[in-house]
């Protein structure tokens, strides 16, 4: 299944656009499996590096890392730069399930 492909799902997808490099990112890491632990299989988390994937990064318009983009049905709902706590991240996610 394609990147794009995942994103037409109509379950909600949340995309981590990272870097190795930015220690933000790392930050990230743990929340966000906290996050997934927390939701279950209610959302897909995909992480994409921005410097493997420089095309998707251009395509959404990601300027800085870590960036989240929360799509639904291929459509971002969603989108937040910086760290973004679990609880933030729970209730907007539980917005668009």
């Amino acid at each position: 299944m394609t990147f794009n492909e995942m994103l037409q799902s109509n379950q909600p997808v949340l995309v981590d656009f990272f870097a190795e490099w930015c220690g933000p990112c790392k930050m990230m890491a743990p929340i966000l499996k906290d996050v997934k632990t927390a939701v279950g299989d209610d959302i897909k988390i995909l992480k994409v590096d921005v410097d493997k994937n420089p095309q998707a990064a251009q395509h959404y318009q990601v300027q800085g890392v870590p960036t989240l983009i929360l799509f639904k049905n291929g459509k971002p709902v969603w989108r937040q730069s910086g760290v973004v706590q679990k609880n933030g991240l729970l209730s907007v996610i539980n917005q668009f399930k």
